[in-house]
């Protein structure tokens, strides 16, 4: 090995622990706002979680959820009852099949959702001003950069 493989060896492997570090660090960031989100909004976070999938969507059932939110259908029947006595979710029959059950967010279901979305953007919005206009392009690009390297190797290990 040369002296330049050397060189270029110990820069990746520095930059893949300032990487690990970042990326541990923006995780913790997102931990602690869907702590705050939680707390605001007076749910469990896995309660929001579950209330956000149904945004843009008429219904969905619990087996549909469940492979969304990537969760056995048991978990999900846990959440959804928790939703229903909180009256932000309506169980119906689906009218084609009725052993089928369908979920739809109720009026307040819908109101809380909006909320949610609406802190968010203002959230995201107050991070995006940290930054320079003449950089936000480039941030955002780089980002996207980020996600695709990651998707990419995740693929290598599934």
């Amino acid at each position: 090995m040369n002296k330049n493989d050397s060189r270029n060896k110990v820069a990746i492997e520095r930059h893949s622990a300032d990487l690990q570090e970042l990326v541990e660090g923006l995780f913790q960031c997102c931990q602690e706002r869907m702590h705050y989100q939680s707390e605001r909004f007076g749910l469990p976070e896995a309660e929001m979680r579950c209330l956000l999938h149904f945004h843009g969507e008429r219904y969905l059932t619990a087996k549909g959820l469940a492979g969304r939110m990537n969760v056995a259908k048991s978990r999900v029947t846990t959440l959804v009852d928790g939703l229903l006595r909180k009256n932000l979710l309506e169980k119906s029959d689906d009218p084609e099949d009725s052993r089928v059950k369908l979920l739809k967010l109720t009026a307040d279901g819908e109101r809380l959702v909006a909320q949610i979305l609406e802190l968010r953007r203002l959230l995201h919005l107050k991070v995006v001003e940290e930054f320079p206009p003449e950089q936000r392009a480039q941030l955002l690009n780089t980002l996207s950069q980020l996600r695709r390297a990651m998707e990419a190797v995740r693929e290598l290990f599934v």
